[in-house]
């Protein structure tokens, strides 16, 4: 059985606010058009048609807060602390980042999560975290969506972890598609390393007081 890291399955959110448009987001058509972009907190649906496609972290980010009871805020108010904390940094239409570090270090500020950006991170400390009831964001290649056998490159997209067993890791994609590949989709280990550029952040819930 693939071990949830609590009783409850860690919740969903896309980096879109039409988790149930994404295919079509993917093959071209405008975020502009999301009929949902006001809830994302942005000023503009240009503004908002900007970001989406570059929030994984924001989305995977969102999921975890979600999954440990903090407050959830909207996508864009959330991104734009990050760029303020040197997650994102833009630059015209070029954006770099997710940028791990200042993420981590954001979140640990901001949310009082544990979090470590960890620059080779292998199988067993993504699972040693899961068990103990962590979260992990994995840097891989988009197409793990669909499990392509031949990517072309590892990297380059954020997914959360949150739950395993001997073959499987268990991830909620911010850019899988509705029914396959979003919410608790199964990736087996083997195939893993054909997205995973080996590097990540490791997540663990606030210490009670």
């Amino acid at each position: 059985m693939i071990r949830p890291t609590s009783d409850r399955p860690v919740p969903y959110h896309s980096q879109w606010e039409s988790a149930d448009l994404v295919p079509e987001f993917i093959a071209g058509r405008s975020a502009v058009t999301d009929p949902l972009w006001q809830e994302s907190g942005a000023d503009t649906a240009e503004e908002y048609a900007f970001w989406a496609p570059r929030m994984c972290g924001v989305a995977c980010l969102r999921m975890a807060l979600d999954h440990w009871g903090l407050p959830v805020p909207p996508s864009l108010p959330l991104l734009r602390e990050l760029c303020d904390a040197g997650a994102y940094v833009r630059e015209g239409d070029s954006v770099h980042g997710l940028i791990h570090r200042p993420f981590a270090a954001y979140a640990g500020i901001r949310y009082g999560i544990r979090a470590e950006a960890v620059a080779d991170l292998p199988p067993d400390r993504i699972r040693a975290t899961l068990a103990v009831g962590g979260l992990a964001m994995l840097s891989v290649h988009k197409t793990i969506r669909t499990l392509d056998p031949e990517p072309e490159a590892k990297g380059g997209h954020l997914v959360l972890a949150v739950a395993a067993d001997d073959e499987h890791v268990m991830i909620n994609n911010p850019s899988g598609f509705p029914g396959h590949s979003q919410q608790h989709a199964p990736v087996p280990w083997a195939a893993l390393p054909r997205f995973y550029a080996a590097r990540g952040i490791l997540l663990e819930p606030p210490t009670p007081t």
